[in-house]
C-alpha cells in the first residue's frame, strides 16, 4: 500500500472489543445510550464547555444548530468559499443566502476586515471556518457580531483539541461545530458535535436529532435522525484517551515537514499563529512560482503511490449548483482562488514516518 493523503487513529483491537463488550450484554445499539451519554459528558469536561450534543456527522449538526437559531428564511449569512462543500450547503438546506468572504493570505481563515462591507439588512449570522487547525480571528468577528447584533456559528471541523489563548475552540461563538469523520484529528468513525452555552438549547437539539421525540408521547419539534450509535461512541471513548499522544505523535511530523520546506523559493508554508496551541491537522503547501506547478507535484506524488489533496479545491463559490447566488463566482474571491489553485495538502497522521516524510520531500524538491 502507498502512502494515504490521511490515516485514521485507532485504538487497539482489544481496547475496542474490551469497550463494545457491554453493547453486547444490553443490546442497547443507539438512541443516546449509556456510551453516547459518556462520551459527551467526557467531551465537555476535556473541551471545557457546558454543552456537547453529539451527531452522527458534523453536516447534520451544523444543518441543527444552525436551524436552532430560528432565523428568517432569505436572511443572508456570512462564510468563506474556502471550505468543504458541507457548510455552505448547511446555510442553504436552511433557506439561507450564503454570502462569500474572501480569506486571508496568511492563515486562510475568513478576512475580518472584509466582513463589515458584506453586512446588510439582510444579514442574520455569520458562519466562519477554522482551517487546518487554523483559527479564525475570533476576537474581532465577536466584535463585528455585537456591533451588528449577528449571531455565530463556527465550523470547527478541522479545530478540534486547538486552543487561543489557552481557551477551547469549541467555546467561541454562540456554537462550533466538530466533525468527527474518520480523517480528523479525533474521530468517532463518522460522527459530530455541537458545543454550546445556552442551556434551552439542550433539549431544543435533542428533539430536533431525534424525530422531535420528548417522551413516549410527546412529539414536540419536526425533527430528523442524526442519532450517533453506540459503536461510534464507543470508538470515540477509545480515542480520546490517546488523542494528546496522537497530537504530539503528528507534531513531529509537521516539524520534520517544516525542516525540509522551509525558506525554499516558490513554497509558501503555513506559519504558525500566535497564541494558538495547533492540533496540527493538516500540513497545507501552497506552490506559487515554484519550479513545478500544483498539479505537476501531484501527479509526481500519485506516480509514486503517495496520496495529496487539493483542498480546498475548487471554492464553493465556483459550485454548480450555486451560479445563481449574486454572490457566487470565484473571481469575487481573489485570494481564496489564488490559494485554491495552488493549495497541496501533503499526508499526515500520527503513524507517518519520518522516513516517509523524506521520500515526500525528496519528490516535491528533485
Amino acid at each position: 500500500m502507498g502512502i494515504l493523503v490521511t490515516r485514521s487513529s485507532m485504538p487497539t483491537y482489544e481496547e475496542y472489543c474490551e469497550e463494545i463488550k457491554d453493547i453486547w450484554d444490553s443490546h442497547w445499539l443507539t438512541n443516546m445510550g449509556i456510551k453516547h451519554k459518556e462520551l459527551e459528558k467526557n467531551l465537555e469536561e476535556y473541551l471545557e464547555v457546558p454543552h456537547v450534543t453529539l451527531y452522527t456527522n458534523g453536516h447534520l449538526a451544523l444543518e441543527n444548530v444552525i436551524a436552532a437559531l430560528n432565523l428568517p428564511e432569505g436572511g443572508e449569512v456570512i462564510t468563506t468559499p474556502f471550505t468543504f462543500a458541507s457548510t455552505t450547503h448547511a446555510i442553504v438546506r436552511n433557506r439561507l443566502v450564503p454570502v462569500f468572504c474572501d480569506i486571508n493570505s496568511e492563515d486562510y481563515t475568513i478576512d475580518v476586515t472584509k466582513i463589515e462591507s458584506l453586512i446588510t439588512d439582510k444579514t442574520v449570522a455569520i458562519v466562519p471556518v477554522h482551517v487546518y487547525g487554523n483559527m479564525c480571528d475570533v476576537e474581532e468577528i465577536e466584535r463585528i457580531a455585537k456591533k451588528y447584533g449577528l449571531k455565530v456559528i463556527y465550523d470547527a471541523a478541522h479545530a478540534f483539541a486547538v486552543k487561543y489563548k489557552g481557551i477551547s475552540s469549541a467555546c467561541f461563538g454562540d456554537a462550533a461545530m466538530f466533525s468527527f469523520h474518520a480523517t480528523k484529528v479525533f474521530n468517532t468513525i463518522e460522527g459530530g458535535a455541537i458545543c454550546f452555552k445556552n442551556d434551552s438549547w439542550v433539549q431544543l437539539l435533542n428533539d430536533m436529532k431525534n424525530f422531535g421525540i420528548r417522551d413516549q408521547e410527546t412529539v414536540a419539534y419536526v425533527g430528523g435522525n442524526a442519532k450517533m450509535n453506540e459503536f461510534q461512541a464507543a470508538m470515540g471513548i477509545c480515542n480520546l484517551r490517546h488523542l494528546e499522544r496522537e497530537i504530539a505523535k503528528r507534531k513531529k511530523v509537521v516539524e520534520h515537514y517544516r525542516e525540509r520546506l522551509a525558506g525554499v523559493e516558490g513554497i509558501k508554508l503555513c506559519a504558525g499563529q500566535k497564541d494558538v496551541e495547533s492540533n496540527y491537522a493538516y500540513f497545507p503547501v501552497v506552490f506559487d512560482g515554484y519550479k513545478y506547478t500544483r498539479n505537476e507535484i501531484f501527479t509526481m506524488l500519485a506516480e509514486q503511490g503517495i496520496g495529496a489533496r487539493k483542498y480546498f479545491f475548487p471554492l464553493t463559490n465556483s459550485f454548480e449548483c450555486y451560479r445563481n447566488y449574486p454572490t457566487a463566482g470565484a473571481e469575487k474571491t481573489p485570494v481564496a482562488q489564488h490559494t485554491a489553485l495552488r493549495v497541496l495538502t501533503l499526508p499526515l497522521y500520527a503513524d507517518l514516518s519520518i522516513e516517509d516524510v523524506d521520500r515526500i520531500c525528496d519528490i516535491i524538491l528533485a
